[in-house]
Formats: C-alpha cells, structure tokens, sequence
C-alpha cells in the first residue's frame, strides 16, 4: 500500500497573468473610470447650471471633452498602478502589475507604462500580441516599463481565512476573560 500523497496547495499567486483576465480587468476599468468621468461631467453641468441658469451639454465631438477625457484615462492608469501596481478592475480579477523581476514596481513603471499603453493599440493591436504568445505574457508597454501582470491572489490562504471565519460563527460563545476588561476577576484560593 502506497502513503497517501499531500494535498497540493491551489494558488496562481505569483502566474503570469493570462489575456482573458487581463483583458477583463481592463474593461471593468474602462466602465468604471468611464462612468466616474460621466458622474462629474454630470456634476460639473448640474453646478453650472445652478450658479449661471445656462444649461451646459457635452458631447463627444467637443474636443474638450475628448482630450480631458484621454487625459483622464491616463491619470485613472497611471495614478493606479503607480500608487498599488493594481487598478480597480485589477484588484477585483487579483491581478496585480510588477517589475519584470517580480518586485513591487516602483511608481516610475507604473507611470510609464500608462504613457506607453496606448502604443499597443496604435500598432493595430499587434502590441498585444506578447500575452497571447510570449511565457511571461507580457504586452509592448509591458516590455518598455519593464513589468508583468501576475496573479496577486492565493487561492488557499483565501479558503483558510473563510473556514476560520465560519469557524468563528460555529464556535460556543468563550466564557469572558480577565483580560476582556468586562468580567469579574476569579477568585484566588
């Protein structure tokens, strides 16, 4: 009879992210970070409106509009990834952008790879091609910044913190403690 092989631990932390979950991410994030320009173009009109009586309207051929709106996606990117390496839609997917090397990107990386992003798109998307074909996964703006998507996210460590939460639940109420600060000392003998 043969010993029973250990149970192997589920986690993709440290992966090479693949194009599905990048590509996701980023139209959450291109909904997300387009709804909040709405929000304040919406709000922006409200006050106008309030303050002078004029009714302001935007459109998508005023080109004011268009440039703060580029301008907005590029501070939305770049802010993100060079204050946590990760933006919204990257957060909620447990994806997360780091040095080629695997170490926390500096906010450099991260600002330079959003001033780079969109040349991956200006070369008929072939700047993408890298996730689909390379090991690391990674696009043109990832090799100029030098950074990788990987997976941010442990899949085992995430199941213990639940069991030890429905643990919790289950468990008898602890009798109170000295140190609580709620309950009466014991008596010594």
């Amino acid at each position: 009879m043969s010993a029973p092989t250990p149970a192997r631990s589920v986690t993709a932390q440290g992966n090479y992210a693949g194009s599905v979950s990048r590509f996701l991410a980023y139209a959450i994030d291109l909904f997300v970070s387009s709804a909040v320009f709405t929000l304040v173009l919406a709000a922006i009109s409200y006050v106008v409106q309030i303050v002078t009586g004029k009714q302001v309207s935007w459109n998508r051929q005023d080109i004011v509009v268009v440039v703060t709106y580029v301008l907005w996606e590029f501070f939305y990117f770049g802010y993100s990834w060079a204050v946590s390496g990760r933006t919204f839609g990257m957060a909620v997917l447990g994806i997360r952008v780091v040095r080629a090397d695997g170490a926390v990107a500096e906010p450099r990386r991260g600002v330079v790879r959003a001033l780079v992003f969109p040349l991956s798109f200006l070369l008929l998307g072939l700047g993408f091609l890298g996730i689909l074909v390379q090991r690391e996964r990674r696009a043109l703006h990832d090799l100029i910044a030098g950074t990788a998507v990987i997976y941010a996210w442990d899949a085992r460590a995430a199941r213990l913190r639940f069991l030890a939460r429905e643990a919790e639940k289950a468990a008898p109420p602890a009798a109170a403690s000295p140190l609580a600060g709620d309950a009466e000392p014991v008596p010594e003998r």
